[in-house]
């Protein structure tokens, strides 16, 4: 007996950063815009008028800069970006039976068995819709029956489109597309299949399993299930990651603000690090205090998404000022990240951005290799 058949659609918003900043500077539409561009830094996205000369994401500035001198280069306002991100995700949120938010600008719904009661691709149309009204935002769709399919699909109808593909026609609408739109197929990869004479998705499925097996590994045949249009990946509730916190009660009531700071410290540095190992970033802080009389209040913030801890330290420490009885001892503290998405990657393209993500990979693997306590700011104790 079949399983249910799915049908799930997958949403982008087009050219996202550089769509917001046209939302406050309307005379910079038709012009090659690029954001992330500083000198040293590298290109964190670009209309499509600026990739007609080459530029795409994570290209180096300078090369950038060369490709297209006459581009528009901003700085970008990042803050801005975070907020429209939240308000597109409110809107899904409130329209979608089940859905995941892959990053900060590109959503998965699944409207499996609700064909019982609306057409899924009307519907769909209908929430792109809403979505570019309420934002004014340009923003893409694919409709298919899983997660790679929707995506592909949606990369075709860009910029500012839909298509649906209708299960049964994957291999149709795959056919003729470029061996390279497969996701995973990297520029390694593109070679080997070059050198076997495989350039559309068709080439690679006339192949063969056993070919491709031989030539790229167990890759391969995961290779061959994809260009069928077979791909297993569930959505992902977007619910199931809302926090990470860490809290400490205290053996007994403690007034000392340099401990507590210090304490304070420590715990977000722990949550921070956990949030990187999970690939996320994090939306929104908020500090936590229970007195002696079992008080508990809390105080939160929206920022723009980090995972950095030298920018939620400050934030955390201000949070803790403002929320703190003075001269009240404290038996509970805590810390709490939510809001949490992924991208960490693209969220963090900005020139110096890019060093600081280095620099915590490099915390984080010595953390891992030998404890977490072992690499530690000389402010938390």
């Amino acid at each position: 007996m079949n399983t249910q058949q799915r049908i799930i659609a997958h949403f982008d918003l087009d050219s996202f950063f550089v769509s917001v900043e046209l939302l406050t500077r309307p005379e910079l539409k038709g012009l090659p815009v690029i954001v992330g561009g500083s000198e040293r830094g590298v290109v964190s996205t670009c209309n499509y008028e600026a990739r007609k000369f080459g530029v795409h994401s994570a290209m180096p500035s300078s090369k950038a800069r060369l490709l297209c001198p006459q581009g528009i280069f901003l700085k970008g306002n990042y803050p801005e970006y975070s907020r429209y991100s939240r308000l597109v995700t409110k809107i899904i949120a409130d329209a979608a039976p089940l859905f995941e938010k892959a990053s900060i600008d590109e959503f998965y719904v699944d409207l499996t068995g609700m064909d019982k009661f609306f057409k899924p691709l009307e519907w769909t149309i209908a929430l792109r819709k809403k979505i570019m009204e309420e934002t004014g935002l340009p923003i893409s769709f694919g409709l298919a029956s899983n997660k790679m399919m929707a995506k592909m699909a949606t990369n075709q109808a860009k910029p500012n489109g839909y298509l649906h593909v209708p299960y049964g026609k994957e291999k149709t609408f795959l056919g003729p597309l470029a061996a390279a739109d497969i996701p995973g197929v990297g520029r390694q990869t593109k070679l080997v299949l070059a050198d076997m004479n495989i350039h559309t998705i068709k080439d690679v499925f006339d192949a063969g399993e056993s070919v491709l097996e031989a030539r790229l590994g167990k890759f391969g045949p995961d290779l061959w299930l994809k260009s069928q249009g077979i791909h297993l990946g569930e959505v992902t509730p977007y619910h199931e990651a809302k926090s990470i916190s860490s809290e400490n009660t205290f053996n007994e009531n403690i007034a000392d603000l340099v401990f507590l700071r210090s304490e304070l410290i420590r715990l977000t540095e722990k949550i921070c690090f956990e949030l990187r190992q999970d690939e996320k970033v994090a939306g929104c802080i908020a500090v936590k205090i229970r007195y002696p009389d079992f008080e508990t209040t809390s105080r939160q913030i929206s920022i723009p998404y980090t995972s950095a801890d030298d920018e939620i330290i400050p934030i955390v420490r201000d949070l803790f000022t403002k929320l703190h009885k003075k001269g009240v001892p404290i038996r509970l503290l805590g810390v709490r990240l939510s809001d949490l998405t992924g991208n960490a990657i693209q969220t963090n393209m900005f020139s110096d951005a890019e060093k600081k993500t280095d620099l915590y990979k490099a915390i984080d693997e010595v953390k891992n290799r030998f404890g977490k306590s072992v690499v530690k700011r000389a402010s938390s104790g």
